[in-house]
């Protein structure tokens, strides 16, 4: 992910009214040079070198704080909620295919809502999420 989004985030964190700090903009730096989905414990491990104790409930806290103001977009995988950067400022619309062993994440260009749109024609629709999930080529070549 691009300098310009961390920088785009932090502006949006700024925006919001969290203050910008070191631990939230290394918080930051950590799900954009990641490309797939994190647990909050995963979180925890990756930054405990930097920050021994920052505790669990701070990073939850943080982590849920930057998907209400839209940094961070979330989903489910073995009923545990994962957080990973936004694609907004990718400037298209996308979906993913989700690995279910390593959580990385794959854009899936087409979008399956143009088929539900004409099953819809007289609804109002809001909003749409849409996410496959399996193995990725990588997984499968070790599995």
């Amino acid at each position: 992910m691009s300098h310009a989004a961390i920088l785009e985030s932090i502006d949006r964190m700024k925006d919001h009214g969290l203050k910008h700090t070191k631990k939230r903009e290394d918080l930051i730096k950590l799900f954009a040079h990641e490309d797939r989905y994190l647990t909050a414990k995963q979180v925890q491990q990756k930054l405990e070198d930097d920050y021994p104790s920052l505790s669990f409930d701070t990073i939850y806290r943080n982590l849920y704080a930057f998907v209400d103001i839209g940094i961070l977009e979330t989903t489910e995988l073995h009923n545990e909620k994962m957080f990973r950067m936004t694609c907004l400022h990718d400037g298209h619309h996308h979906h993913h295919f989700i690995c279910e062993k390593c959580s990385r994440t794959i854009q899936l260009q087409m979008c399956p809502m143009d088929f539900f749109e004409q099953q819809l024609k007289n609804c109002l629709l809001k909003s749409h999420r849409f996410e496959v999930f399996g193995i990725c080529d990588q997984c499968a070549q070790t599995a």
